[in-house]
């Protein structure tokens, strides 16, 4: 049964709706890159993070063969875009039960196939679960697609499969690589740009640090990513994507699998919602000229292990990002005029200077040249640190991570990984690690919380990060690692051992203020298990300051604080109580008035954190 292919602009209209009201508010107006960016913030917010075993079971919900063979009836059918034949009878089918691990045949049981290849981002999770990309296909057409790209394919063909689909050398127009690629059937073909489009939105920070194209072989070298975050794939492979994504519209099969998805693991793909957006992003206008340099480059703040840059931006119209180079050579990039350089080395003297990149990729001259030498020491962290472990009943594991480096910190070099052991070899390893992302502000701090837990004192709405993969489900036995990039910060228990942490809560000692490589149980305080209390706060001691940049009136308040001076770029006002429990939270709370209503609050002592900042009050 062929399916019914409704016009691009009444798909638009009708999909938008599917949409949470206010889900892409903020994208108004934006194009290009910026778009992009704004979409990557929504769609990464608050995702729920399933483990890889639990998408089988979910396949039951977002990928039963409703449109084909089937019909809309309670088919227990899955759509396997690898073989299905849009019309006609497929040759085999499948159950979310048929799940086998290799296959000599067509036909035998189907895998989990990322989309994206594992190998792009070391089978690290969310990525691995994700299930916007990581679809139920034919075993056998799984492992001969192996990691080649998906692309058109010429008259050198290698497989073809039985609903047509091929394994071909590339004629992907005007693409260097002339190795294999797997071209599916017309019918899928927008299906599979979407899913791909959506990775580069939704692990937009995190590409440039994926494994991607190198150019050292360009013809052979199978990875489509061209190590951007923004553009994120090689131009010809991003005019291949842009062209399936028009030619094969967005189908009922979409709609109704992205709705569900949203349902299981709360983010969305935009471009089945909006397909308009992928070429609102990718269709650009360039140019070759070189932007202009940035300016004023200075250090506004350091410490024993970091300092803050800030410098004037480039005049030019088109720049999208910085680059940051510490002696010469490349470091990091940001959007931002501003960025914390950290995990550095006290009593070190270092050399910045920041180039400016437009959308063709082309780099200004440098900025000025500044020095900056870290202090011998300071009061601060030098990295973040585990400050709560939770081994509970069942499923019921957290973890709570502080920052009190004295700055803001990029979480997407860090990792939390468990190691785990082999009873039948008899060896240790460590199971797929999950990636952190975005940032976090000096002095605050948050929590990774399996989402199938059911602790009585805090939610899956609470957590910052939700994960079942491997990094949430030790049993405490297993050695529990924060890593940055491949160094070790902070652990619980110790590797290579089987430890003794099950069943309880350890809650880290208020006079630790280093994390540590090497576990130390005298740092910590031990509960029963499922404690729980103050899981997610900080104490009223990390949140007085001295250092007050803004004035709260009248103190006491009675009905509105006030809050004097340039604070319309805060982005979080919360109230907390003495216990340092949160009992009022605003996002960018002064954008349009000065004043945080207390008049619900009973009378009493309180904090109003803006931000990294804390003022206490009371409330009459």
């Amino acid at each position: 049964m062929k399916k019914i292919l409704l016009p691009i602009i009444i798909i638009s209209s009708l999909i938008s709706a599917q949409a949470p009201a206010g889900y892409y508010d903020g994208t108004a107006g934006l194009t290009g890159y910026a778009l992009k960016s704004r979409l990557h913030d929504i769609i990464s917010e608050k995702n729920i993070n399933w483990h890889y075993g639990d998408l089988p079971n979910f396949y039951n919900q977002t990928d039963l063969d409703k449109y084909y063979d089937h019909g809309p009836g309670n088919t227990t059918i899955l759509l396997d875009l690898y073989s299905e034949i849009p019309a006609g009878a497929d040759s085999y089918e499948y159950t979310s039960a048929n799940l086998i691990s290799t296959s000599g045949a067509e036909g035998l049981g189907f895998n989990r196939e990322h989309a994206v290849p594992q190998s792009t981002f070391n089978s690290d999770y969310p990525m691995y679960s994700d299930l916007h990309f990581v679809i139920p296909t034919d075993a056998r057409i799984n492992q001969l697609r192996n990691n080649y790209p998906y692309g058109v394919g010429n008259s050198t063909v290698h497989y073809t499969f039985t609903n047509s689909s091929k394994i071909a050398n590339s004629a992907i127009p005007n693409y260097v690589y002339t190795n294999r690629v797997y071209e599916p059937v017309d019918e899928f073909k927008g299906d599979i740009a979407r899913m791909l489009l959506y990775f580069a939105v939704r692990y937009e920070d995190k590409l440039p640090s994926f494994n991607y194209s190198t150019n050292i072989n360009p013809a052979i070298d199978r990875s489509p990513f061209d190590g951007t975050a923004e553009r994120a794939f090689d131009p010809a492979y991003i005019s291949m994507l842009l062209q399936w994504n028009l030619q094969d519209p967005v189908s009922q099969r979409e709609t109704d699998r992205n709705n569900a998805i949203y349902a299981i693991q709360k983010n969305r793909n935009p471009f089945i919602d909006n397909p308009q957006w992928v070429n609102g992003i990718w269709v650009q206008t360039s140019d070759a000229v070189a932007p202009q340099a940035p300016f004023n480059l200075n250090s506004t703040q350091s410490g024993a292990y970091y300092t803050h840059l800030a410098w004037s931006p480039s005049t030019s119209s088109d720049v999208i990002g910085y680059n940051i180079y510490k002696n010469g050579v490349f470091l990091t990039t940001t959007k931002s005029t501003s960025i914390a350089i950290d995990h550095l080395t006290p009593s070190t003297s270092y050399s910045f200077t920041v180039k400016a990149y437009d959308q063709s990729y082309l780099q200004s001259p440098d900025s000025n040249i500044i020095t900056v030498s870290t202090s011998a020491a300071d009061t601060n962290s030098r990295d973040l640190f585990i400050t709560k472990y939770i081994e509970g009943t069942g499923n019921n594991k957290a973890l709570e991570i502080v920052n009190k480096t004295g700055h803001e910190v990029d979480l997407n070099n860090y990792s939390i990984r468990v190691q785990y052991y082999n009873s039948t070899s008899g060896t240790y390893y460590f199971g797929n690690s999950f990636e952190l992302e975005g940032k976090i502000p000096n002095n605050e701090n948050f929590v990774i919380l399996n989402p199938k837990s059911a602790l009585s004192c805090y939610t899956n709405d609470d957590a910052r990060f939700l994960t079942a993969g491997d990094a949430l489900t030790f049993a405490g036995t297993q050695y529990v690692e924060l890593s940055y990039k491949s160094t070790t910060v902070d652990v619980i228990g110790s590797k290579s051992v089987s430890n003794s942490y099950g069943d309880v809560s350890l809650y880290r000692k208020a006079t630790v203020s280093q994390p540590a490589a090497t576990f130390t149980m005298s740092e910590w305080d031990s509960y029963s298990a499922d404690y729980c209390q103050n899981l997610g706060t900080l104490s009223t001691a990390d949140l007085i300051t001295s250092n007050k940049e803004f004035k709260i009136y009248p103190n006491p308040a009675y009905d509105n604080l006030y809050v004097s001076g340039d604070a319309q770029d805060i982005k979080t006002a919360q109230v907390l109580d003495l216990s340092g429990k949160v009992v009022h939270t605003e996002k960018n709370p002064f954008r349009n008035k000065k004043n945080i209503s207390v008049q619900n609050l009973p009378a009493g002592s309180y904090f109003l954190k803006l931000d990294d900042k804390a003022y206490q009050f009371i409330k009459k």
